[in-house]
């Protein structure tokens, strides 16, 4: 206001004392470096006001010292090279507009040349740049706005399904939050710890700033504040779970998990009908998108034998970390509590293990026998002395004694009721052959009543009497044609 007020008296004083040349060369001596908005809002000083002398501001260097660097907030954004920020300087439109954040790091715009603004906040940069204007400008008010925000170079490793380097656009309104680089990750794995994630941070100085997340906390509770918003330059570690079985079910519902709709490779060994690799489609249940778990990949090898122990299954699973990761499931649970979070959901590349059973009661071994991931059927051969010997579909808990009832019983008249024979393929390549008694009334029993097994053999043998008759039908056989044929030559006597 001084200044502009001295200015203003002296050319009125030359207005009354000089020519209108003189009076000319002053404004454009004085006021070459004023806008004229500031000349119209300064105002005419009386006649009477003494001169006052001119201040000019001193210069302002073009970075700013900052003694420390202040902690910044979520949702303070900071300038780098690529982005686009407006720069509105209050009435003086001729130096105002966009500009683009070069490769250094700095602004190059009218009047006061190139300015650092790279690792500042928009109100940071606003300040700098009225500094640097305040060397021309009376007062500038200067005002910093985001246009565009530049792509964000980010690092994320441990679980996720594609670990690596990334390159995320953001746009004008919002920036990227660590839910949307896990979905351009491909999804958190079922090894991942949810709650204890960690982001390494670049801060002004260049120093890294570790900064722990909990984004179980996000999907249980809906705690926002959890998605952070990314900053260039962040790194993102997803950990190792060493309880995997805790929050499966979180995990595989989150919105950055992997894609349930996707086939999986998975290797089930052991006590299955069809060990070895295989590959299981989404959608089981209602929902198409529901996860694999570990009793739709024993029903796609067959279902368990009736030797299995399903209350030791295990799960091996490779990690990012290197080190595969083993853990053990009950099955045994699920059946008798319902503890559904036994049947651990699977992934790519786990492989499944259902190891043989050291005692099992028969009560049990039926039980297991009917459950959801037993085979719904065993194809069992039924041969000899019965009345529709053949190929049979039995339920997987069928003993011996119901299977030949199944192939409509004994041939009373032919049959040995007393005994049967069982021709069974052991699991290295040999055949076992076993005589058993029979009896009707017996419960399962390994002994005289075993379980059933897919592609067993039972032979129902002959009788005493039914082999001496077929013995005699042997021998006699021969001659029963020309005993035939003397009957012939009887019937023309």
């Amino acid at each position: 206001m001084i200044g502009c007020v001295s200015m203003l008296t002296k050319c009125l004083r030359l207005f009354v004392n000089s020519s209108p040349v003189a009076i000319a060369i002053c404004l454009l001596s004085d006021a070459a470096l004023l806008p004229l908005s500031a000349i119209a809002q300064e105002g005419l000083p009386s006649l009477s006001s003494p001169p006052a002398e001119r201040v000019l501001p001193a210069p302002v260097p073009t970075t700013p010292q900052v003694s420390a660097p202040l902690p910044m907030s979520e949702t303070a954004y900071i300038l780098g090279p690529g982005d686009i920020v407006n720069v509105d300087i209050f009435r003086v439109n001729q130096y105002s507009g966009d500009s683009q954040v070069l490769i250094d790091g700095t602004l190059n715009l009218s009047l006061i040349g190139k300015v650092s603004v790279e690792g500042l906040t928009l109100q940071q940069a606003a300040e700098v740049l009225s500094a640097q204007y305040a060397q021309f400008l009376r007062r500038p008010i200067v005002t910093v706005t985001l246009s565009a925000r530049r792509p964000l170079q980010l690092a994320i490793a441990g679980e996720v399904n594609r670990p690596g380097s990334y390159t995320i656009n953001q746009n004008n309104t919002e920036s990227a939050r660590l839910s949307q680089l896990l979905e351009t990750a491909g999804g958190t794995t079922q090894a991942a710890n949810l709650s204890q994630v960690l982001l390494s941070r670049v801060q002004p100085d260049g120093s890294r700033q570790d900064i722990a997340i909990d984004l179980l906390a996000l999907v249980q509770s809906g705690d926002l504040s959890q998605d952070v918003t990314l900053r260039d330059g962040d790194s993102i570690v997803i950990p190792t779970s060493q309880t995997p079985l805790q929050n499966s079910g979180l995990i595989a519902d989150a919105s950055f998990s992997s894609d349930g709709s996707q086939p999986i490779n998975v290797a089930v060994i052991g006590e299955v009908y069809r060990p070895g690799p295989h590959t299981l489609q989404a959608g089981g249940g209602s929902n198409a998108n529901s996860p694999t778990t570990i009793t739709r990949a024993i029903q796609a090898a067959g279902g368990i034998k009736p030797k299995a122990d399903i209350r030791s299954v295990q799960v091996v699973r490779p990690t990012r970390a290197g080190n595969p990761q083993v853990f053990e499931v009950d099955l045994w649970k699920l059946l008798d509590a319902g503890d559904i979070q036994q049947d651990a959901i699977l992934q790519a590349g786990d492989t499944v293990f259902v190891p043989v059973a050291t005692a099992l009661t028969p009560a049990e071994v039926s039980r297991a026998a009917s459950v959801s991931f037993s085979p719904e059927t065993v194809r069992v051969n039924i041969v000899g002395e019965v009345k529709r010997p053949g190929v049979v579909d039995l339920p997987p808990n069928t003993p011996l004694s119901q299977g030949i009832l199944a192939a409509g019983g004994f041939n009373n008249t032919r049959a040995d009721t007393g005994t049967a024979e069982l021709v069974r393929l052991q699991d290295d390549g040999t055949v076992a052959r076993e005589s058993i008694s029979v009896d009707f009334a017996q419960g399962i029993n390994d002994d005289s009543n075993p379980l059933l097994r897919n592609n067993d053999v039972v032979i129902v043998n002959r009788n005493g009497l039914a082999s001496v008759t077929d013995t005699l039908s042997t021998i006699t056989g021969p001659f029963g044609g020309l005993f035939s044929i003397f009957r012939f030559f009887d019937l023309f006597d």
